[in-house]
This record gives structure tokens, sequence and C-alpha cells, in this order.
């Protein structure tokens, strides 16, 4: 990386080093690797109590923000593709998170285990209770963790959305160490 002329060259030798993708390896080049310490850690980890702490409602408007009983698990092809399909069809849109139109189904599940095999993006199912309340798609684009947060229509104004927030910021963080997250949450029909 050192004998690299430019950017460019010092992102493929990073690639070629850890054999990971381009995407990946710009990742790494933008990393900043002070925040990779034990007290930097620390720091981050107490910003994002902080964070959990401004993020309340009361229980009683908002029964799930707690997130007590939700839990995200790695999305699975096979036993998940119902709620992703549920997602589609609410959204009508790619879950890449490019904007784009929604494409077959199977092609886009078959896309997004490729990038999360590259290390570029994860893909979560929010559960509680045994119920699939909502998926958590973190994409990695341009040096970001770009974060972005669905809950089934059956399951909105609960808080779900909270709980899913705040336990995907340690899932992001340990999937991509020190890099920033952008979350977005998208809008919905206020029916």
């Amino acid at each position: 990386m050192v004998e690299s002329e430019d950017k460019a060259a010092a992102v493929e030798a990073i690639g070629a080093l850890l054999e990971t993708s381009q995407v990946g390896a710009e990742a790494v080049m933008g990393m900043s690797f002070d925040q990779l310490t034990k007290d930097s850690r620390r720091k981050i980890q107490s910003e994002l109590e902080d964070l959990n702490k401004q993020l309340s409602f009361t229980l009683k408007e908002r029964p799930a923000s707690s997130g007590d009983t939700l839990e995200l698990r790695p999305f699975s092809a096979e036993e998940d593709r119902d709620i992703f399909a549920a997602r589609t069809e609410d959204m009508g849109a790619a879950g890449d998170g490019s904007g784009g139109p929604a494409g077959n189904l199977d092609d886009e599940i078959r896309a997004a285990l490729a990038r999360v095999d590259d290390e570029e993006a994860t893909w979560l199912v929010a559960v509680d209770s045994g119920q699939k309340v909502g998926m958590v798609f973190g994409e990695l684009v341009h040096g970001e963790v770009d974060v972005r947060i669905w809950i089934h229509p059956d399951y909105r104004k609960k808080g779900y959305g909270t709980a899913a927030l705040r336990r995907s910021r340690s899932e992001m963080a340990w999937c991509f160490p020190a890099v920033p997250m952008v979350v977005r949450s998208p809008a919905v029909d206020p029916r």
C-alpha cells in the first residue's frame, strides 16, 4: 500500500492483500485506525448508549420500543423469502438501496447474498416472539454504511423501528468496524 502511486493503486493493493472486493478495500482505505482502539470503542459505545436514552417513547405509546424482546438475525434465503417479498411489495423498490425498481425476487436475494459474502452488506430479519416484524439492511456505499429499516405494515407504530435501530447499531458496528453509519427509514403511507 505504501508503495502505491495513488489512491486507486492503494485500494487495489488492499483488495489483493485482504482478498476483498473494491468496495471493501475502499472502506478499509477510508478507515480511521484510531477508532479501533479499545478506548475509542468505549467512547463510541458510550455515545450509542446516550443516543438510546434520547430515542425514547413511553412504553404505552410504543410498547416494542424498549427492544427487550426484539432479536435481529441474519437473513436466510430459504426462511426469509416471505418477509423480503412483503417488503418488496410494500416498497416497490430494489432491496439494495439504490432506489431502482424491484427486480425478480430470487435475483435480488442472490445479489444480496453475494454482497453479504463480499462483506459489502448485511441483511437482518427483525423477529419478536417468533414473528418476523421487519428487516434491517446495511449496505457499504462510498465508505459509509447505509442502514435502512423496514417494518412490516402490520407492526408499524408500535416501536419496532426504534427497537430495530437500537439493535442494529451494534450489529453494523460489528460487521463494519469504524465505518460511519447513515440511517434511513423509508417513508410510509400514513394510512
